[in-house]
């Protein structure tokens, strides 16, 4: 299992150390929430934010982008220092041409779906990408509570994924902790996107150390 800590959750006061302090507690991405406000009901960061963190780890960036028209905006995600970047099917760009945007400028493509989208979506995509995002809140706040039953679209898009002898990682991202973290495990996600369980936790290095070796 990775572990994503999610900056939604980090003092933004100290976004810089917050950063230094997950990457030296074993981290292995920084998770990077972009909303826009009409995508999902908050705001966030955006390129400059990202662009001015960049300095503080040499960590992959995976950027997911909860906003509307993300093609529009890939060119400046790259360019801030983006890694790998993460858009919604339910958004309103091209989802081909938006894959193939974040491929030109030399990153890495994944796909997200909310609760209410099935599995079955990312179907027609999986040769083209390198993760899936499975929604396990309803995106748009941190601090939510896990949704279980999200875990067997995990299932049913490993085993797609397997049938096809695709290597496409899945990630879940919302809720996760050393409490929902096994059932995510076993479902079969491979990277865990922990805002709350990493940030608020009292000593990070032993949360990021629980997730990572959830069985």
């Amino acid at each position: 299992m990775k572990v994503a800590p999610s900056l939604l959750s980090c003092d933004f006061a100290k976004i810089g150390e917050e950063i230094i302090r997950v990457d030296k507690a074993g981290a292995d991405l920084i998770h990077l929430d972009v909303m826009d406000g009409h995508f999902v009901p908050n705001l966030t960061i955006g390129p400059a934010v990202i662009s001015s963190v960049r300095k503080y780890t040499k960590l992959p960036f995976d950027v997911h982008l909860m906003i509307e028209h993300p093609l529009d905006y890939i060119d400046a995600f790259a360019d801030a220092g983006a890694d790998i970047i993460t858009f919604h099917i339910e958004a309103k760009s091209d989802i081909e041409d938006t894959i193939n945007k974040i491929k030109s400028r030399g990153l890495k493509p994944g796909l997200v779906i909310k609760p209410k989208t099935p599995a079955e979506a990312v179907y027609p995509y999986l040769d083209k990408l390198y993760m899936v995002l499975v929604m396990t809140v309803e995106p748009g706040f941190g601090g939510q509570s896990f949704m279980a039953d999200m875990l067997p679209k995990v299932t049913a898009i490993k085993q797609e994924c397997k049938r096809r002898g695709l290597d496409v990682l899945v990630e879940a991202d919302g809720g996760i902790s050393e409490k929902t973290v096994g059932v995510a495990s076993a479902a079969g996600v491979d990277i865990s996107v922990s805002g709350t369980g990493v940030f608020k936790a009292d000593d990070t290095e032993a949360a990021i150390r629980i997730l990572r070796e959830a069985k």
